[in-house]
């Protein structure tokens, strides 16, 4: 796909539907709270048995004040004083499960995110450093990256991360209006991303992500299009351009927020469109539903190959099966299972002092969920997937519309997203969802909207 397709304003009405952004299969809603520490132990010594390599997810929920927007799990702690705290129950947390994987160690990725992990100060970042790798061992090549907000990141935390190790950097950016800043509480110049940016440049960081988000209020086809102008300008190494999740009733600090403003449906599409075919026409390459990538990046290679693959942390060429997720509310999977840590602080911290692993929620894959699961991402991240002959009949019922208003083509067992179905691939996915309720009145999980 170059520039964007045009869709009618009928089939965008009739796609922009509730449905998951599948980071995982089966979705969160689905887990149980009977998956608890002793399955969470089983799956850990199935996985002690391999001798792959593992992905590490560190969440520091930190953050100095709330974003009007945010839909992450965060805890806002003006003075820090509940960091030290937390680290040490991390610490905790990584010597439990070291101890049920034996002597599989190794890591090849590593993903700290928030929150706000640079609230963290140098002395901060190193104790927590030393907690992963006293239990991991980090590849050679192993890719280590983290999330900032130029607004509290210094260039002295920067410095001690890259002598880390740390090759990759996700700064969150969202949207340089003024007005959009205001009413999102989140003040943040060109200047001061550019100043972090360069220097992260200058030291050696590899790659720089920029988050955007559109959807937001106060979002005009005009002020969109100059944040977007100014992102080209600035040329980082990948984009996420997210669409904006409005879940008043799941994230109740949302509700300050001045809905009347928040552009939906067409409109809401015409702002990724504008946003799309401005970063194309700058260079960038379209990768999976929401990224972006300049020609030369892994993701860019990955996407032309089919080699793309999506988990939690984003899309990614480098491919660790399992993920081991530290920190409260964070998500692992691990030995054929999804697991969560309790998102109560408090909670996480007593679990863990009397000696528990603090798990809230999990799901074991089965045989059936694994199938559906590499058709989704498949989906998700090459747009194609090949089926075995013969199966999915009632899916492939249930896809015959979406082939009608040309979303996919279907030749033989293979089915190809067309370029109007890439933008509304979510919709295609679902499809495969096996958990999804069918019949329009019944209870659904609350999920974002798919336009």
């Amino acid at each position: 796909m170059t520039h964007f397709p045009l869709l009618g304003e009928d089939l965008v009405r009739r796609y922009d539907v509730a449905a998951p952004r599948y980071t995982s299969y089966p979705t969160a809603p689905v887990w149980s709270e009977r998956f608890g520490e002793t399955e969470y132990v089983a799956a850990l010594e199935r996985a002690s048995s391999s001798d792959a390599p593992l992905s590490i997810y560190v969440h520091i929920p930190f953050c100095r004040k709330m974003c009007s927007y945010c839909g992450c799990n965060v805890i806002v702690s003006k003075d820090g004083s509940k960091i030290d705290p937390y680290l040490r129950a991390v610490d905790r947390e990584a010597q439990l499960v070291a101890s049920h994987l034996g002597a599989r160690t190794r890591m090849s990725r590593l993903h700290l995110g928030g929150g706000t992990p640079t609230t963290l100060d140098e002395r901060q970042l190193v104790a927590l450093w030393r907690t992963i790798t006293d239990h991991f061992t980090p590849d050679r090549d192993a890719e280590l990256a983290l999330e900032i907000d130029p607004m509290v990141t210094r260039k002295e935390q920067l410095a001690l991360l890259r002598g880390m190790g740390f090759n990759r950097l996700s700064m969150g950016v969202q949207d340089f209006d003024a007005d959009v800043q205001k009413a999102v509480n989140r003040i943040q110049t060109v200047d001061d991303t550019r100043r972090i940016l360069d220097y992260a440049r200058a030291i050696g960081f590899a790659s720089v992500n920029f988050d955007l988000i559109y959807g937001l209020p106060m979002q005009t086809p005009s002020s969109w299009a100059r944040t977007i102008d100014e992102i080209c300008v600035l040329r980082p190494d990948r984009i996420s351009l997210f669409s904006f999740a409005y879940v008043p009733d799941v994230k109740p600090h949302q509700r300050r927020l001045p809905s009347a403003h928040i552009p939906h449906g067409p409109a809401k599409l015409a702002l990724f469109r504008l946003a799309h075919d401005q970063l194309v026409d700058a260079g960038y390459r379209a990768i999976g539903m929401d990224h972006f990538a300049l020609p030369e990046d892994e993701l860019a290679r990955a996407r032309d190959d089919g080699r793309l693959w999506r988990d939690f942390q984003g899309y990614t060429v480098t491919r660790a099966p399992e993920t081991i997720a530290l920190g409260v509310s964070a998500i692992g999977q691990v030995g054929g299972a999804f697991v969560q840590n309790t998102r109560l602080l408090p909670r996480y911290q007593a679990w863990l002092a009397d000696g528990h692993l603090p798990v809230e929620r999990g799901h074991a894959l089965s045989d059936d969920d694994r199938e559906r699961s590499a058709i989704i991402t498949q989906l998700m991240c090459n747009q194609r997937v090949d089926l075995a002959p013969g199966a999915y009949g009632d899916e492939l019922a249930r896809l015959a519309p979406l082939e009608a208003d040309g979303l996919v083509v279907r030749e033989g067992s293979r089915i190809t997203a067309t370029d109007a179905g890439r933008v509304l691939i979510r919709n295609i996915a679902s499809i495969f969802d096996a958990y999804l309720p069918r019949d329009a009145n019944a209870a659904r999980p609350v999920f974002s909207r798919t336009v």
